[in-house]
């Protein structure tokens, strides 16, 4: 599996509080065509979901549970962010080193400019854990 720096969402990024991802995609401004009064929109990955790469790099302790989605928004600051995904709420005694999230894909229909991971800590807050998240070229697979 191939990530690039350019779409990482987190870093092994500690996550012990509810938080957003430490970066986040600019899917830049979308175009109006030559000659047209409306916009394209955003159509990335043309008809296809783009696969995404959230894995836990440092186990989780303390906390009941952890829920992760995918947000948009049309500004950096996602004061008006639409969650367009969610996986459901992951319990601690998954959230080990290795475990991959079942939330794969970023959908094609995401139709603003910028795309961030939120992490949503249930129960306490964590005193560990962290996670690397990425789009990804495939999630790879060993089973």
């Amino acid at each position: 599996m191939m990530l690039d720096a350019n779409t990482l969402f987190s870093d092994d990024q500690a996550v012990t509080a509810t938080a957003a991802s430490t970066n986040y995609l600019d899917l830049q401004a979308a175009n109006t065509p030559p000659g047209g009064s409306a916009s394209l929109g955003h159509k990335i990955g043309g008809a296809l979901d783009i696969p995404l790469l959230i894995q836990v790099t440092t186990a989780f302790a303390t906390l009941t549970s952890l829920t992760i989605s995918i947000e948009t928004d049309d500004n950096t600051g996602f004061s008006s962010a639409k969650t367009v995904a969610s996986t459901h709420a992951i319990p601690v005694a998954d959230l080990v080193a290795g475990y991959i999230a079942p939330l794969v894909v970023i959908p094609h229909t995401v139709a603003e400019r910028y795309v961030r991971l939120k992490y949503t800590v249930g129960g306490s807050n964590a005193t560990a854990g962290a996670i690397k998240a990425a789009v990804a070229t495939g999630i790879q697979t060993n089973g």
